[in-house]
């Protein structure tokens, strides 16, 4: 596969499958849980600290699996969601810089909502900034700082120091030991 600026829907869903960087690297969760439709632009230059940035966006339908639940007659995606989206791409990153091994979010430092995502919204557009990048011992790390919008100008999640890795020692134990979970 040759590394793109831009992915689709398609290539999202083959990276969730395995297909798109090959099924031992980090792969990015498939539908529903897949949180945005297309990667408009990913470079390991620019952005606020100069190591690389993200843009995407996730297309906002009535059908979206979460309106129907959260809440009933109240619909809002949950906020979690939004999270969940910025670490996606904070991992699919590290893959896309070569990065090898499952990936796993580590945390985040700081995070602020300032406003929720109704069905009206037409789309959110994810802005990630990729703040440091630390590979060693089989094992790829970055922080970086993401914004989720509904609008050119209404910014209204704000997180500092999403944290995401590789590992290439995880297992799963299929339900054994979980002390033989290396994470």
């Amino acid at each position: 596969m040759t590394q793109k600026n831009s992915y689709s829907k398609k290539d999202l869903i083959e990276s969730g499958l395995g297909k798109l960087f090959g099924k031992e690297k980090g792969k990015l969760p498939t539908p529903p849980m897949l949180m945005m439709d297309r990667i408009l632009h990913i470079s390991d230059k620019g952005g606020k600290y100069g190591n690389g940035e993200i843009v995407a966006e996730l297309d906002v339908t009535d059908d979206l699996w979460f309106f129907d639940c959260h809440f009933k007659g109240d619909p809002v995606m949950p906020g979690c969601l939004g999270l969940d989206g910025m670490w996606q791409l904070v991992g699919f990153f590290l893959t896309w810089i070569g990065g090898k091994g499952r990936g796993r979010a580590l945390g985040v430092s700081d995070l602020k909502f300032k406003g929720q995502v109704r069905p009206y919204h037409e789309k959110v557009t994810y802005k990630i900034d990729i703040k440091k990048l630390l590979s060693r011992s089989g094992k790829s790390m970055v922080w970086a700082d993401g914004e989720l919008s509904t609008g050119l100008d209404r910014i209204i999640y704000f997180a500092k120091n999403l944290q995401v890795g590789l590992f290439d020692n995880l297992t799963y134990d299929f339900g054994g030991d979980p002390a033989l979970d290396s994470f």
